[in-house]
């Protein structure tokens, strides 16, 4: 198990952990910002290394099929010199073409039969690579999604505080606005006769 994959397990051991806010059904947690940073932080410094290190696995590619195409000069290089001492021996030439030919043809067969396993091998472990990075960022973006979830769910419910006590304000205000109205008694709406 790489570093990476730790710490996406570290970081949703410590989501379970969490406690729910309240009145939230179970669906809002709250979180210790430094913490959960801490792990991000480490988290962002191991991406790196691991991409680093899956991008030396698929350069080493290039070395798997260069000593392919070595084993397979080599091979040709073989059943050449092969054929060259057959043809050199009059009584068998016939013989020695034929043998000569079949063995460069079993040559160039098994050569690029290599070379096609070294590509296939090369191609799975880039894929692999490939897939095993995808999973790495599908796990921290929904990570960062999930915890953006939760900021913005604190958010809104600070901005609905805020609101209640701006409402609440507003109200003793007209109260207030109410009483210094001058209260006028019935005596003086009376007219005088």
């Amino acid at each position: 198990m790489s570093r990476i994959e730790q710490l996406i397990g570290e970081i949703e051991e410590y989501i379970d952990t969490c406690k729910y806010q309240a009145l939230s059904n179970n669906t809002k947690i709250i979180v210790n910002k430094e913490e959960l940073e801490e792990l991000l932080v480490e988290l962002r410094l191991r991406v790196p290394d691991e991409i680093k290190q899956y991008q030396k696995i698929i350069s080493n590619q290039d070395a798997i099929l260069k000593e392919a195409r070595y084993q397979a000069d080599n091979m040709i290089q073989e059943a050449t010199a092969q054929t060259n001492d057959l043809v050199n021996e009059h009584e068998i030439m016939q013989r020695a073409y034929s043998t000569a030919n079949q063995v460069v043809e079993d040559a160039q067969i098994q050569a690029q039969s290599i070379i096609e396993a070294a590509i296939n091998d090369a191609n799975n472990i880039r894929q692999g690579a490939i897939q095993y990075t995808d999973d790495m960022l599908r796990n921290l973006q929904s990570i960062v999604l999930g915890t953006m979830e939760g900021a913005q769910g604190r958010f809104d419910a600070f901005m609905s505080t805020l609101q209640s006590t701006c409402d609440v304000v507003a109200n003793n205000r007209n109260e207030l606005v109410q009483d210094m109205t001058p209260q006028v008694t019935e005596e003086e709406m009376t007219p005088a006769g």
